[in-house]
């Protein structure tokens, strides 16, 4: 079966709603925008990890060395 006859449908990870895999879907896996920047705010306030040991950075002590 080809999958533009029969398309995957997913749910969106914010609200649930049903969601057609397709090209035209802007979002995917997200049904808008809304749900999009909503599941990006939840990373951006660290609501949401990935679980793991934090990396140590070797200068540690001071803040801006990453940068230089």
């Amino acid at each position: 079966m080809s999958t533009l006859t029969n398309p995957i449908i997913v749910k969106c990870p914010t609200c649930k709603c049903p969601i057609t895999w397709i090209p035209e879907q802007l979002f995917k896996p997200f049904c808008c925008e809304r749900c999009r920047l909503i599941d990006l705010g939840e990373w951006v306030m660290e609501e949401k990890r990935i679980p793991g040991e934090s990396l140590e950075l070797e200068n540690d002590d001071r803040e801006d060395s990453f940068f230089q």
